[in-house]
C-alpha cells in the first residue's frame, strides 16, 4: 500500500478568494514504512501573502521570488501523488487548494479525489478522541511524538510529524523497523527519530482489588465452560 502523508502552506485561508499554495511537503510510506522518497517544493504564488499566514509559516515573498510557479511543477507533482492514498490533517483544506491550483491551469488536470484516495487524520482523531483538542501539536502531545523542532509551520516538517502521528494513531510503529532484511540476509533496523529524551516514563497502571476479583470470576466461568482457563496455566 502506497501512502503519501502531505501538508501545504498557503498565502491565506481561502482558495475560493484566490489564495495560493506556496509550499508542498510530502512523505512516502509503502506498507507503513518510510521509503525516503519524499517530495518538497516551494512555489511562487504570484500574489501577496496575508500577514496572518506569514506569522504562521514565516515564508516571505522575497524568499519565494525565484521559485517556480505552480504550472511548472504541476505535472511532476501529479505524477508523484497519483494512485496513492493521501494522508492529510484537515484534508478538505489542502485538497481544496490543490484542486483549485489544478483548475486554474485550465489544462484538464483531474481533481485529487479522481486519482488518489484521501484519509483525513483530523476526522479520524474526532472519532478516536471526541471532545479533545485535535490540533497537530495537541495530538503529538497525546501520542508522545516529539515536535520540538516545530517553531513555525513548515510543510515538509509537518508532513514528517504527521506521518509519525498517523502510524501511532493507527497502532503501527513509526521509525523502528524490525524484521526487514538486507540483500545478504542480515536484519535491518532503522533508528528512531524525534523521540524526546525529556518525556516522562510511561505510567504503570495496576488493577484494583475489584478488578482482580472480577478477573478471577471471569476465569472461573471460563473454567466451567471450557474445562480450563489457559490464563491460570501462565501463573
Amino acid at each position: 500500500m502506497r501512502q503519501i502523508v502531505l501538508d501545504t502552506e498557503t498565502t491565506g485561508l481561502d482558495a475560493e478568494t484566490g489564495h495560493r499554495i506556496i509550499e508542498i511537503g510530502a512523505v512516502e510510506l509503502i506498507d507503513r514504512k518510510f521509503t525516503g522518497n519524499n517530495y518538497h517544493q516551494y512555489i511562487q504564488p504570484e500574489r501577496e501573502i496575508d500577514e496572518e499566514a506569514l506569522q504562521v509559516h514565516g515564508i516571505t515573498p522575497e524568499f519565494l521570488a525565484d521559485k517556480p510557479v505552480f504550472s511548472e511543477i504541476a505535472a511532476d507533482f501529479l505524477e508523484y501523488i497519483k494512485g496513492a492514498e493521501l494522508v492529510i490533517h484537515n484534508a478538505p483544506f489542502d485538497v481544496g487548494f490543490i484542486d483549485h491550483e489544478f483548475m486554474w491551469l485550465d489544462q484538464g488536470y483531474p481533481k485529487v479525489a479522481d486519482v488518489c484516495g484521501v484519509l483525513d487524520t483530523l476526522a479520524l482523531a474526532r472519532k478516536m478522541h471526541p471532545g479533545a483538542r485535535l490540533t497537530l501539536d495537541a495530538l503529538c502531545g497525546r501520542y508522545g511524538i516529539d515536535n520540538s523542532q516545530r517553531v513555525l509551520h513548515g510543510a515538509l516538517l509537518d508532513a514528517e510529524i504527521l506521518a509519525d502521528l498517523y502510524l501511532a494513531m493507527t497502532g503501527g510503529q513509526t521509525r523502528l523497523s524490525l524484521g526487514g532484511e538486507n540483500e545478504d540476509g542480515t536484519a535491518t533496523v532503522e533508528a528512531l527519530r524525534r523521540v524526546s529524551t525529556q518525556r516522562a516514563p510511561l505510567p504503570i497502571i495496576r488493577a484494583t482489588a475489584d478488578e482482580m476479583a472480577a478477573h478471577e470470576e471471569r476465569l472461573d466461568h471460563i473454567s466451567k465452560v471450557a474445562g480450563a482457563a489457559l490464563w491460570r496455566n501462565l501463573q
